[in-house]
């Protein structure tokens, strides 16, 4: 186990994005459900990643790794019975998308993760959704939480589902783009649309028809089978924010690579709010870089932060370098995953000095001056490189406990943020 120790300091240079997680995540499901071989290059070398592979070959997917790059032998939309319960490991995404394909499959599914996929990532959307479609699927403890039970086939061809958390439709969209027949999904509190379009992208890519009413209706022709296919994954618009907000507040000038924002992924809306709170950045898209100039004053705004809400954490630390107040909103959702994070996010702010206000579904922050502190993780990711970041530019030494968890999404945070000069380190504790 990590803790990581931070000193004041500034980052400056140039830098690359790692890859994407949840591209990675997508690109090794559709690899498993092709026919014949893929070749992923980029992938995101993270726990999640690992516990999506090994989900895929117990469904009968031959996946190996030579020289950074995944080799998957698919399973033509035919998995086999999983021999032994599925450990989804701290990924909600391979919970709910693995979750899905049970409605492939004629017999059982047993899926389980760790203490915060067990307790704190609720999966009733998944349950409702795969019982509309006539499957059998339970909580192991009847509380909305995995460990699920799930028996297909499924036997009917429309149900519904609350959509707050986007990757319950997700999984059921790719899953019933390769069952027999024409299917409806209904969906109530269409929310976090940015990441279903990341999906619908590879239901494009594949030609597979299906159309939708404003996220609140989707229709899908199923039945499609799809070749092995080469694949480079993007770099991650989720941890372009860490770089780019470190950047900010010690006003430093950071140039970062691997930005395309072609891509869907929802977090690229934190280069707008920046904008937005008075940032100066250039963005170049035929180089695919981003320029983050020094900014020497940064004011408060209103954020709604439903379609990017991964960044509520690390926007929060922005809002405390920024003169007046920054309030977050539509944020909800953001207590269901690896952590509470609107509260944890708040109360480990609160140990470094910051002036924030805990809402429902959001924050107010004020500006603030912050110490350094002996920071909690949360077992949350997004957490821990937040509270890195916010450390950057305060005063003294902050210490956050627990911070292996950084590897789900940016293996590399640590060298990454040292060869831009923060000084920052790892220690065992």
């Amino acid at each position: 186990m990590k803790k990581f120790v931070i000193q004041p300091s500034a980052v400056a240079g140039t830098a690359r994005i790692p890859t994407s997680k949840s591209q990675s995540i997508r690109s090794i499901l559709f690899a498993t459900l092709a026919k014949g071989e893929s070749h992923i290059q980029h992938y995101l070398p993270s726990p999640d990643i690992y516990a999506m592979m090994a989900a895929c070959r117990q469904l009968g997917a031959d996946i190996q790794i030579k020289e950074e790059q995944l080799f998957i032998v698919g399973i033509d939309a035919q998995p086999k019975q999983p021999d032994d319960v599925i450990d989804c490991g701290n990924s909600g995404q391979v919970l709910r998308f693995i979750g899905a394909l049970g409605c492939l499959l004629d017999g059982y599914i047993i899926l389980t993760g760790d203490h915060s996929i067990r307790h704190n990532r609720p999966v009733l959307p998944v349950i409702e959704s795969l019982q509309g479609l006539g499957m059998q699927c339970d909580a192991l403890r009847n509380d909305n939480f995995a460990p699920l039970i799930i028996k297909g086939p499924s036997h009917n061809t429309t149900t519904a589902l609350s959509g707050e958390d986007s990757q319950p439709i997700s999984g059921l969209l790719m899953a019933l783009a390769f069952k027999a027949g024409n299917f409806t999904i209904n969906v109530r509190n269409a929310g976090e649309k940015p990441w279903v379009d990341l999906t619908l992208k590879w239901l494009d890519k594949f030609n597979i028809q299906y159309s939708h009413q404003d996220y609140q209706r989707y229709q899908i022709k199923g039945g499609n089978r799809i070749q092995g296919f080469d694949y480079t994954v993007p770099g991650d618009l989720s941890s372009l924010a860490y770089p780019l907000v470190a950047a900010l507040i010690t006003q430093s000038t950071l140039t970062i690579n691997g930005v395309d924002l072609t891509e869907p992924q929802g977090d690229k809306a934190i280069i707008d709010v920046a904008k937005r709170m008075g940032a100066n950045i250039t963005v170049n898209q035929d180089k695919q870089q981003l320029i983050i100039h020094k900014t020497t004053q940064l004011n408060g705004i209103e954020v709604d932060i439903n379609d990017f809400i991964d960044c509520i954490t690390i926007i929060a630390v922005l809002g405390c370098y920024a003169r007046g107040t920054t309030i977050i909103k539509g944020a909800a959702i953001a207590r269901q995953k690896e952590s509470d994070r609107i509260t944890a996010i708040a109360t480990e702010l609160s140990k470094m000095g910051a002036k924030i206000e805990e809402r429902p579904d959001g924050l107010v922050i004020q500006n603030s001056q912050l110490q350094g502190a002996d920071i909690d993780s949360y077992h949350d990711h997004r957490i821990v490189m937040s509270m890195a970041v916010a450390a950057l530019s305060a005063q003294g030494e902050t210490t956050i406990n627990d911070a292996s968890c950084v590897q789900k999404s940016f293996p590399n945070f640590i060298p990454f943020m040292q060869a831009l000069g923060a000084n920052i380190k790892a220690e065992t504790q």
